[in-house]
């Protein structure tokens, strides 16, 4: 894959990428490390091969099943108020609700010494699973399961980051956190708002900041295959 990725032409130049790092700096990412994974991570190949020409543009794409990978800024935005959040070195355990093309677990997966995904449509997990063996991602467990109740059993998360958004926050996310730990998650229906929330260590209590608005698919309940 690093020899797809080198290879200096057409969808895959260095060029290419380091414009879409520099849009993301335009808008205001500034973390080096989410930046720097960012440009050497290939996002074509988390396409269907006739969007793979797009992989590059700012925008979300669809995968398939109703469902988009997102959005580069949004993937790092998530990404960089994760990580500034929990602090340096807190990290150590992380979920993902909502798998989908695999692209923002694979930027997870190497800021992140393990990452829990869990993903409702199991196409598209057995794609993303595929993905990560290409890239040589092996610190990724996944599940095919409802996301709404995570995955207690691994639990409890330093971070929970959900690339759905629900009406409300599920419980058992919440749950799921450890002290201190961070929950992102989209909230809303036709109008969202990301949210940040920390479960204080102290009081135990979860602390809500809204961020900005977003648009994700939204958080469906059950399983598919």
């Amino acid at each position: 894959m690093t020899n797809l990725l080198m290879q200096g032409v057409g969808m895959t130049s260095l060029r290419t990428r380091e414009r879409l790092i520099q849009r993301l700096r335009d808008q205001g990412v500034t973390n080096m490390k989410v930046l720097d994974v960012m440009l050497n991570t290939p996002r074509h190949i988390f396409l269907d091969e006739a969007l793979a020409h797009r992989a590059y543009e700012d925008t979300a794409l669809p995968i398939g099943h109703g469902q988009t990978i997102s959005q580069p800024y949004i993937v790092a935005r998530m990404t960089e108020i994760l990580l500034g959040a929990a602090g340096n070195g807190k990290l150590t355990k992380v979920l993902e609700v909502g798998t989908g093309s695999g692209y923002q677990t694979s930027i997870l997966a190497q800021l992140i010494p393990t990452v829990y995904s869990v993903e409702r449509i199991k196409p598209l997990q057995d794609k993303a699973r595929e993905r990560f063996r290409q890239l040589g991602l092996r610190n990724i467990q996944l599940r095919h399961a409802d996301g709404g109740f995570g995955w207690p059993e691994a639990g409890p998360y330093d971070g929970i980051l959900s690339t759905a958004a629900p009406q409300a926050v599920p419980d058992d996310l919440l749950g799921q956190l450890a002290p201190g730990g961070v929950l992102i998650i989209p909230i809303g229906g036709r109008e969202q708002q990301l949210n940040l929330i920390i479960r204080d260590s102290e009081t135990d209590k979860f602390v809500t900041r809204q961020l900005e608005p977003v648009k994700f698919v939204p958080f469906l309940s059950g399983t598919s295959r």
